[in-house]
């Protein structure tokens, strides 16, 4: 059976925070909470944000309807979904945590019960793989550009499909990942959006510029 999941941050950036949320409600089987959402809701401390980003979460509390809300607050930035490891960000620090180098990923493993873990936050394309038997140290890890495929079926896996909204590894395209829990493989994919439209609301609700812009580069 098909399912989407959704690895978290569904508001903090946009300019259609109710919009975004009503859609992951009713389309994603699974959604966790990432570290965006939790400081929309005034769960989490944002004195670390960057300015650009505590401008967003600020313009989001004030706009966010109570449905939003309440979705939002339901959720939690880690869980296990068929075998499968799910974390917002990282399995050690499900809300904090980026994973962008092996040694982050080797801890990652280390922390990790599940064979295979899928992780957010980064908005980076990647995976990282250390293979069966192995001792620390030998893990390798890639980004993942658009059609690249993974086997799955040795060792442990810690698994980034990007983001959708918001990509910062110079692809500005729309980013998932297709898992194939029968195969075991993983599929990554890229789709074109309306970027300009996206980022023409983001000027219009009165949202920092960098927001707009940054949607152009993958940045």
């Amino acid at each position: 059976m098909d399912e989407i999941w959704c690895l978290g941050d569904v508001v903090g950036y946009g300019a259609d925070p109710d919009s975004c949320t009503a859609l992951v409600e009713e389309r994603c089987a699974v959604c966790l909470v990432g570290n965006h959402d939790l400081a929309v809701l005034d769960a989490l401390d944002i004195s670390s944000f960057s300015e650009t980003a505590k401008a967003a979460v600020e313009w989001t509390r004030e706009r966010a309807g109570a449905a939003t809300l309440a979705f939002l607050g339901g959720l939690q930035p880690a869980m296990k979904r068929a075998g499968i490891a799910l974390y917002h960000a990282s399995p050690r620090d499900p809300v904090w945590e980026y994973v962008l180098s092996i040694e982050q990923a080797e801890a990652g493993f280390d922390a990790q019960e599940e064979r295979i873990g899928l992780i957010g936050h980064t908005h980076v394309a990647l995976f990282f793989n250390r293979p069966e038997g192995a001792r620390r140290g030998y893990s390798h890890g890639s980004q993942a550009g658009d059609g690249a495929v993974v086997d799955l079926d040795d060792g442990a896996w810690l698994l980034n499909p990007g983001s959708v909204g918001q990509p910062r590894d110079g692809d500005p395209r729309a980013a998932w990942l297709e898992l194939d829990t029968e195969e075991m493989t993983a599929r990554y994919h890229r789709v074109t959006y309306d970027i300009d439209a996206a980022a023409a609301a983001i000027r219009a609700a009165g949202l920092p510029e960098p927001l707009a812009e940054r949607l152009q580069t993958g940045r």
